[in-house]
């Protein structure tokens, strides 16, 4: 594997120090049965996540993904990270089979990410943080589907914003960093998750059909939706659902290439096939849209035992519960 290339501007950055005291632990599940959820819901993992998810939402109102913001040198090592896992997909073609969903090259895909995520990390972490590699790694081999199912869906999703989390955690990543992580690496990671849900006709996991927002993702939803806040070439909000509209902002508004994506995808009137977004053009102000979409995530994927339940726990995000000072 080559060695992540040499960029920045000359200046030197802080070499990072974790507490010496710190534990770094392997993580794993501690949500096994439906009355888990309670432990999950008062957690400090739930309340850094929703926390994080919240924080990037702020950073990026109004914002297109064109905008000039700042690009760290760290960013632009972890974008060179995401860039190896996407060029590892040309290694891997579709076989031929028989069935129509699942391509089984898939697996052979994911274990090379596997086999490889540790030197990654090593090379894109200086070596004060790679105490964190065991822990944090396993955020990232989560992200992109299940080897067993050949499934995508939005635990998976979830396990990505939490590597993103991590980071923070580590202080890999810095408040400055909060545009560039949502429109350089998350953008990024969806250009890689779309290219294996086509390429390896991946089954959505826990799909809801056409209640659903989307079979795979909600995360894009939140963030593009935060975008188009006071934005008034896409107002109202139901102008996402006209073609030259969608044509012309995709590229700079992640709302937006969603909704092309999912016409790319899907056959049949929008209506019918991706009902819950229909009703969404309906709403009239993006900023609604925005807060109503998250509340619609947090009931309707942070409230379901079928996807906490493969929600990894570790000490960056433990299942422990969140101390309120009084």
């Amino acid at each position: 594997m080559n060695p992540i290339p040499i960029i920045g501007d000359g200046e030197k950055e802080e070499e990072p120090v974790l507490p010496a005291n710190h534990r770094f632990i392997e993580p794993e599940r501690a949500v096994k049965t439906i009355t888990d959820m309670a432990l999950w819901e008062k957690s400090e993992a739930y309340m850094e996540y929703t926390g994080f998810i919240a924080t990037l939402n702020e950073s990026i109102k109004g914002k297109p993904l064109s905008v000039d913001c700042k690009v760290s040198d760290n960013v632009k090592k972890a974008a060179y990270l995401l860039e190896q896992v996407y060029q590892f997909i040309d290694e891997f073609p579709p076989i031929e089979q028989p069935q129509r969903f699942g391509n089984v090259a898939f697996r052979d895909w994911l274990q090379k990410l596997k086999a490889n995520s540790t030197t990654m990390l090593q090379q894109m972490l200086h070596i004060n943080l790679h105490l964190a590699i065991p822990e944090i790694k396993v955020y990232l081999e989560e992200s992109f589907g299940n080897a067993t199912r050949i499934d995508y869906g939005t635990g998976h999703e979830m396990a990505f914003v939490m590597f993103l989390c991590c980071m923070y955690k580590i202080e890999f990543f810095k408040p400055d960093d909060n545009v560039a992580v949502v429109f350089v690496l998350f953008n990024k990671y969806m250009h890689i998750v779309r290219r294996l849900q086509k390429l390896y006709r991946m089954e959505p996991a826990g799909s809801h059909g056409v209640w659903s927002l989307d079979d795979y993702q909600f995360i894009p939803f939140i963030w593009g939706s935060a975008q188009l806040i006071d934005q008034p070439r896409i107002y109202p909000p139901g102008k996402f659902l006209e073609d030259d509209i969608i044509d012309k902002y995709a590229d700079d508004y992640m709302f937006l290439s969603c909704i092309k994506y999912i016409k790319e995808v899907k056959k049949g009137p929008f209506a019918e096939h991706s009902n819950q977004l229909w009703s969404i053009s309906a709403v009239p102000s993006w900023g609604k849209i925005n807060q109503g979409l998250i509340k619609m995530y947090k009931k309707e994927v942070l409230s379901k035992f079928p996807v906490i339940q493969h929600v990894l726990f570790g000490s960056l995000l433990p299942i422990r519960r969140f101390p309120i000072n009084i």
